[in-house]
């Protein structure tokens, strides 16, 4: 196997392990004041990401790094055709984590609602956008002969990734709501139970349309495999969510995800961007990548470094693995995420 091809994969396994962490935090921050009657229910939310959501997110500045030095043109492409969207992704993630340690530090109803606010919508946004960025890739962009972007922002809001982005962000409302059935005890545990099937119905629904679409668009043999994956998980983890089995339910949610990642990279491959008005403008792992010099030192920083991140973040997981309840949250104001 090539180089290119090794990372290709590599960046395809970050973006997997990204939104499989990132979602269900995204999910969780979404619905907020869906799945709570009080300050202390919210405190109990956000208690259930808060050691962990920082770090789900070196997952995407990890696959941001690796595609820019292993496939510049990539990157670059990536990131003069989609500035705007994701600018605004970019917005978001900083408003959403100011709004976690924020909504603490002053003991007014006023002043948390803001910010409550401010987690939802930073946690929505690119839920939804990252859908719309992915489906413009699988399904292409129009490049001139430089491998320059040459539509508009209009030309992004096209039907496929408009469905892509609410397919995403359904699903990882879904896994949002898993998670905290898995995380909590009590009233906060039931009320996410019971939101568990609309959410999932909803996100079997637009799955299923989105991932028909690119199968039968731009798929290929193997990728029906993960299709069915993904549609079997997703009944399984609605089933399990409401049976009370929430581990096997959030196993349900994580591999739809992953099974959606592999129908969209199995989809992409060997383009890496391909061009909508001209196949032969189209970026793929060979003309989009560094050079084997630089690949092959990048591969051997990896092999020593990613073992010691995983592990990291596993024992990250493990330490903070019961769950949550409001017998747990202090009375005192003050606290930021993670550490009431």
């Amino acid at each position: 196997m090539a180089l290119t091809d090794v990372w290709f994969l590599l960046i395809a396994v970050l973006w997997t392990g990204y939104l499989v962490l990132e979602g269900f935090d995204f999910g969780v921050g979404m619905l907020l004041r869906v799945l709570s009657r009080d300050n202390t229910d919210r405190r109990v939310l956000i208690n259930t990401i808060g050691p962990v959501w920082d770090g789900n997110e070196v997952w995407l500045l990890v696959a941001g790094g690796a595609t820019f030095a292993a496939f510049p043109l990539w990157y670059a492409s990536l990131f003069s055709g989609f500035y705007l969207a994701l600018l605004v992704i970019l917005v978001a993630l900083i408003v959403r984590g100011v709004a976690f340690e924020f909504r603490g530090k002053i003991d007014s109803d006023r002043w948390r609602r803001g910010w409550d606010i401010a987690i939802m919508t930073g946690s929505a946004v690119p839920a939804l956008l990252w859908g719309v960025a992915f489906g413009n890739i699988v399904r292409g962009v129009p490049l001139d002969a430089d491998h320059d972007y040459a539509g508009t922002f209009l030309t992004l809001l096209n039907p496929y990734a408009l469905l892509g982005g609410l397919t995403t962000l359904s699903v990882f409302a879904f896994h949002g709501a898993v998670f905290v059935a898995l995380k909590t005890e009590g009233e906060v545990r039931a009320r996410a139970k019971a939101f568990t099937l609309p959410l999932g119905g909803t996100a079997i629904v637009l799955g299923a349309a989105f991932l028909l679409w690119t199968q039968f668009a731009y798929g290929t043999g193997w990728t029906w495999a993960p299709v069915l994956v993904a549609a079997v998980a997703l009944v399984a983890a609605v089933t399990t969510a409401r049976l009370g089995r929430e581990g096997w339910a959030f196993t349900g949610t994580a591999l739809a995800i992953v099974a959606t990642v592999m129908v969209l990279f199995g989809s992409l491959y060997p383009d890496v961007l391909p061009a909508s008005n001209d196949a032969a403008n189209s970026l793929t792992t060979t003309n989009a990548s560094s050079t084997p010099y630089t690949l092959g030192i990048m591969t051997w920083v990896a092999v020593i470094f990613t073992p010691v991140v995983l592990a990291y973040q596993a024992w990250t997981y493990w330490v903070f693995r019961k769950r949550v309840s409001r017998a747990h949250i202090p009375a005192a104001q003050g606290l930021p995420a993670g550490r009431s």
